[in-house]
């Protein structure tokens, strides 16, 4: 029997730790080939001695179980390296076929005093580099179709957050960035399907290195998975990346604790009409100020009820 992805080839960004490493080593797992892209070189350790890095030390632990992989330690956020890391799945593996965005970096802070570096930094390396990276596979698929004369396999699976569906106070620069990767994936998503690529978009939940202060008070069961092992979220991004999830595009699902909740897209709550050309503002006074009157106190547009989601229990229902 083959694995799911046998044959397929597969690159996964920030992919040295974390989040990353539990999704590149499923993706290796369930039968692809992966390059392991994590920024940096090879370190030293407490001797001195030159020492393995993250990406290479991930790609060594796919191969040691009997699959293959590499590892490429460029920063998706800048064009050229992101198109060097595409060439090279490609160059070493005749194709692409499925690419993961996880890179990322975090510099919270509250919007009134964050720095300009570190709003830059981050929309940099999460939106910038899952556009560049996202920009070169999608170039390759549509030449491979137009070569072929039809739809070829393509699968992008992006990371963005619940901080961008609920509102983080503190993280205007994540949760933007986040925002923005849901933006991407929703356009590539139409823009990529008639040549046989689906994009999608999961919300993670994980104690990783970069994830350790938010969740520090969070303890760990001694005698079970933590619910917030990244080996919750891998299997989710296997499935997505594989040929059973061809009629899922555009999607986003947040994911964590072994649940997965599938997020419906936003809904017209309410219309207005004027009842001249134009609004007055004396017209919309009466409109909205009686609308919102109604309205919780504190209900944004941020969906803060996504926080509370756990294994057992999706939106008010117990999903069986």
């Amino acid at each position: 029997m083959s694995l799911p992805l046998e044959g397929l080839s597969a690159i996964v960004t920030g992919a040295g730790r974390g989040l990353g490493r539990a999704e590149a080593l499923e993706l290796g797992r369930l039968g692809a080939a992966v390059v392991v892209n994590d920024y940096g070189q090879p370190g030293r350790d407490g001797s001195g001695e030159a020492s393995t890095g993250p990406a290479e030390q991930v790609a060594a632990e796919i191969r040691a179980a009997g699959g293959r992989a590499l590892a490429h330690t460029g920063d998706v956020a800048d064009h050229q390296q992101a198109a060097a890391l595409v060439e090279l799945a490609i160059g070493e593996y005749g194709k692409l076929d499925i690419l993961v965005n996880n890179a990322g970096i975090l510099r919270d802070r509250m919007v009134f005093s964050m720095t300009e570096e570190e709003w830059d930094s981050v929309i940099r390396v999460h939106l910038k580099g899952h556009f560049n990276t996202t920009r070169f596979a999608a170039a390759h698929w549509r030449e491979r179709s137009k070569a072929a004369g039809g739809p070829v396999y393509g699968r992008i699976v992006n990371t963005s957050s619940e901080a961008f569906l609920a509102g983080s106070a503190g993280q205007p620069n994540y949760a933007a960035a986040k925002g923005g990767i849901v933006g991407l994936t929703t356009s590539t998503a139409l823009a990529l399907a008639k040549y046989g690529v689906t994009a999608n978009v999961i919300c993670p939940r994980a104690r990783t290195r970069m994830t350790e202060d938010v969740f520090a008070g969070l303890e760990q069961p001694p005698d079970s998975l933590d619910p917030l092992a990244p080996e919750h979220v891998a299997p989710l991004v296997g499935y997505l990346a594989s040929p059973a999830a061809a009629r899922i595009n555009g999607q986003l699902l947040v994911v964590h604790g072994g649940m997965v909740a599938v997020v419906e897209r936003p809904r017209v709550a309410a219309q207005f009409d004027s009842k001249q050309d134009a609004f007055t503002y004396d017209e919309l006074d009466a409109l909205l100020t009686a609308h919102y009157a109604e309205r919780p106190s504190g209900e944004t547009f941020g969906a803060a009820e996504v926080l509370g989601l756990k294994r057992g229990w999706t939106g008010g229902h117990r999903d069986d």
